[in-house]
């Protein structure tokens, strides 16, 4: 019962904290700091995310050629800096490390 407990309080106070962000959007001007900052959170979330998965698949670090991930993401990388295009990028990532774990 107490696990129960603490997944419902922990569910709830995520949800509070949450709507509390939601409720006070349109209410509250956030300082020019703040909003510089927030700027910075989409690409770090997505650096923690996508990181690990490059560098680590196995869970320890791997930079050889046989990383098909990793050759795949800088070949990802080289295409959005080049194209400034979302889904060619996701569509070049794909075929290549697809492409590459087929041969391997």
């Amino acid at each position: 019962m107490n696990i129960w407990l603490i997944m419902l309080l922990g569910g709830l106070l995520t949800f509070g904290m949450r709507l509390s962000f939601i409720l006070t959007i349109g209410r509250v001007e956030a300082p020019p700091l703040v909003r510089r900052a927030l700027r910075y959170v989409p690409p770090a979330v997505l650096t923690a995310i996508i990181f690990p998965e490059l560098f680590m698949p196995g869970g320890s670090l791997d930079f050889s050629l046989g990383n098909t991930r990793l050759i795949a993401g800088a070949l990802a990388a080289l295409v959005a800096w080049r194209t400034r295009n979302v889904v060619l990028t996701i569509l070049a990532g794909m075929a290549v490390l697809l492409g590459l774990q087929a041969l391997i």
